[in-house]
């Protein structure tokens, strides 16, 4: 009779900083009824990866749960495996930091579990050539992959029925592949048709193997799942099934498999991640045009031209989305501080920090979360400037400030460093000499973590699949997957609005009198300047404790049958041991034409305020404004205005010397979700506007001051 042997591989994770309820809702929807089905049904093996961020969830608030596992374990039905344990892309930090994660996750399992980690999961499977080497190094001996990695080779199915071994510079890494067709039938399509294709695969030998390598929360937390896996049965009838089958399927862990049969011979894979992760990681138009062939190709059976369809490169998230670069090269620079710590408590602690901090969720953004939840952004940020605090206390005595040239975000251009020990402002002199990172070290926040809204492939699938209306049909005993095309969450589809620069603060805009407040909040208005996004020229001065960052440039701004030039100058003053700076304007005509226009100072900051937060809102003159929360609207003529969020325990006031109008308005991304596509808070805005007549020759001068 021919055999199959059936791995079945769950990878368990919430990224560090998501909602306790959502911790909560998963545990009971996924975690546990999966433990109690692996109970109920001793023959059914499965590897299982649980996530750091979600151990240490567990263990504060489910300390039953883990133990509940240990038994699977001991009775030899579970096999742990291993991974970074904050779960990192592993690529994408040091390699210092590779190996510490590894074996902080090995350490906890050994301890835990009694057992050595041989196996490990790869986060979000994106593979890079240089791995073998440092997983070796940590003790890795094996890992899953996908079947497009090894597609990408030249290798086919019938290739993929076993394991391959992979190195770099002699250093050896056995590699499973991850079935996409297994992936795409459990659960989503009957048990009967999951098993007919088991057996399809069978060999006489019974060495042929099928890896299930995917996200546990598949099983209860995708949309619509958990009715499906648990209320009506699919995983019981599955695992029913399993056992039914046992002369022809054999349930196996992937470390029983090593053990058994041996290596299908050597390999070597590119850089790759799953195949929906390459076309995310493309410029949204070049992602949308290659999910349009992948479907055109698969309407063909074209299955050899599938097998080289190679999308982007997971990295490239790096220059998609410039909030994550942001993020990235702020990790990397702390990492380095921290590495040179003195080996100490202190350095262990820093390193727990940092590690948490390289959590891969908001660095990246796919079919929904990910980068666009203020919430798991600003929790990275939390432990990185934890950790960064941590190498400061080592270094410095006291109050402190120091200001540098360092190219922070990598793009071959320097920013200007403004350090104390009360806050970090990092300014890209040539983006507008706006703010990119706005540290308050006591609150171990960042206000500037504010993500501008842009195009997303999945709102031009919308709007193709309502062009276009899909005739895909799901059968009875079937489920969708989360790639089908997205829908709106109400009504959303004509308020969706792009930015035209990134959402930085200390930003300045000319602009007609024309100009409506909604028109501005859209973006959808002229800016009669490049200010904004020019390039500005720099000086540091130091007078007793107050340190000074001037910046100035000149620009045109243009009228309705005319220009003129202005000279615009902001200079920061900030002194040691205070947590406000003020921000003083220069603004001269230095042309000949007079100048009528408005001046606009822009400020984005994040305070945590979406969904109608209670505890995040507005004031002015200490009354709180109407409507008050920071995801509302609205302006007034006024000299102060103050974002609080209670929880964060931070009262921002910014105060003009001038009266203005002060116009305020969230900064919202139209973000796909597991409940379809609405608005996510990413930040709120604050405008001061203020009209600007100013002959040749004359000058206006602004103070602003942000106190806390």
């Amino acid at each position: 009779m021919n055999q199959i042997n059936f791995s079945l591989v769950l990878h368990n994770h919430q990224p560090v900083g998501n909602f306790p309820w959502v911790f909560e809702d998963a545990y009971a929807k996924c975690y546990l009824p999966m433990v109690h089905a692996l109970e109920k049904h001793p023959l059914i093996k499965a590897s299982l990866h649980y996530s750091g961020p979600l151990i240490d969830w567990l263990t504060d608030n489910r300390p039953d749960f883990i133990p509940m596992v240990a038994s699977l374990v001991k009775r030899g039905q579970v096999e742990i495996i291993g991974s970074g344990y904050y779960e990192p892309i592993l690529t994408s930090i040091p390699d210092v930091d590779k190996i510490g994660q590894i074996n902080k996750m090995r350490d906890y399992i050994k301890d835990t579990f009694g057992t050595d980690a041989k196996g490990m999961w790869l986060t979000e499977r994106v593979w890079e050539p240089h791995l073998p080497k440092w997983l070796a190094l940590a003790g890795v001996e094996w890992t899953v992959a996908d079947d497009s990695h090894f597609k990408m080779v030249g290798l086919s199915d019938s290739d993929l029925s076993g394991y391959y071994t992979t190195e770099e510079e002699g250093y050896t890494v056995k590699l499973f592949s991850s079935s996409k067709q297994v992936r795409y039938l459990i659960p989503f399509k009957s048990v009967e048709e999951t098993i007919e294709y088991f057996k399809s695969q069978a060999n006489e030998s019974g060495s042929a193997l099928l890896v299930l390598g995917d996200d546990g929360e598949k099983l209860g937390v995708w949309p619509g799942t958990y009715e499906h896996c648990w209320t009506n049965g699919w995983v019981e009838r599955f695992f029913k099934a399993l056992e039914e089958n046992q002369g022809s399927i054999k349930v196996i862990t992937l470390g029983e498999y090593l053990d058994k049969y041996p290596s299908l011979g050597r390999v070597y894979i590119p850089t790759a991640s799953y195949e929906e992760m390459m076309e995310w990681a493309l410029p949204t138009q070049s992602s949308f045009d290659l999910n349009n062939i992948r479907h055109e190709l698969e309407g063909r059976n074209d299955q050899r031209m599938l097998s080289f369809i190679k999308g982007g490169f997971w990295r490239s998230f790096m220059t998609k989305y410039p909030e994550a670069n942001q993020m990235h090269k702020k990790m990397l620079r702390v990492s380095q501080k921290v590495h040179d710590m003195a080996d100490d408590n202190n350095k262990k602690l820093a390193l727990n920090d940092l590690w948490k901090g390289q959590s891969n969720c908001p660095y990246w953004h796919g079919v929904f979360g990910g980068l666009y939840l203020t919430h798991v952004r600003s929790a990275n940020y939390r432990n990185l400037i934890a950790a960064e605090k941590k190498v400061d206390a080592e270094k410095h005595i006291g109050e402190w400030m120091q200001t540098s040239l360092f190219d922070i975000d990598r793009d071959g251009k320097e920013e200007v460093i403004l350090e104390s020990d009360k806050f970090n402002l990092y300014i890209d002199i040539a983006s507008g000499g706006g703010l990119t990172e706005w540290d308050i070290k006591d609150k171990n926040h960042n206000l500037q973590s504010v993500v501008a809204r842009r195009p997303e492939v999945y709102h031009l699938q919308l709007k193709q699949s309502s062009e276009n209306q899909d005739q895909h049909q799901i059968q009875a005993g079937e489920i969708a997957t989360i790639h089908n095309a997205p829908k709106f969450k109400g009504d959303l589809i004509s308020e969706i609005t792009y930015d035209r620069y990134p959402r930085l603060s200390m930003l300045e805009h000319f602009i007609s009198n024309d100009v409506k407040f909604e028109e501005f909040a859209s973006g959808d208005y002229r800016d009669d300047s490049d200010f904004a996004s020019g390039i500005f020229n720099h000086r540091f001065s130091r007078e007793a404790d107050i340190t000074k960052v001037a910046l100035e440039r000149t620009g045109t701004v243009k009228m309705a049958s005319t220009s003129g030039i202005l000279e615009l100058g902001k200079t920061v003053i900030a002194r040691p041991g205070k947590e406000s700076f003020t921000v003083i304007y220069g603004i001269k005509n230095v042309g000949d034409t007079k100048i009528s226009t408005r001046f606009v100072s822009e400020w984005n900051l994040n305070l945590l305020g979406g969904g109608h937060n209670p505890v995040a809102y507005y004031e002015a003159d200490g009354q709180r404004l109407s409507p008050s929360f920071l995801d509302e609207s609205g302006h007034f003529q006024g000299e102060e205005v103050t974002l609080v969020n209670e929880y964060l325990d931070i009262h921002a006031k910014l105060t003009s010397s001038d009266e203005c109008e002060i116009w305020r308005f969230p900064v919202e991304s139209a973000s796909n979700s597991e409940r379809g596509i609405e608005k996510v808070y990413q930040g709120s805005c604050i405008a001061l506007v203020m009209p600007l007549e100013i002959a040749p020759g004359e000058q206006f001068g602004l103070t602003l001051t942000w106190t806390f």
